[in-house]
């Protein structure tokens, strides 16, 4: 393959590892109170059960 094709493939690969780096530096966690907690557990729970009994 010519120079240029493989010049290419490096900046795309940059580019990509280097947008994941940032989304993966910039994540930050949710705010949660003890309430919204719960009833996210609850869902879950809820969503288990329910994936248990379609099985």
């Amino acid at each position: 393959m010519p120079w240029y094709i493989w010049l290419l493939i490096i900046v795309v690969l940059g580019s990509i590892v280097g947008g994941l780096m940032v989304l993966r530096d910039t994540a930050k966690p949710l705010p949660l109170d003890e309430e919204q907690l719960k009833r996210i557990h609850e869902r879950n729970a809820e969503q288990d059960a329910k994936d248990q009994r379609d099985a």
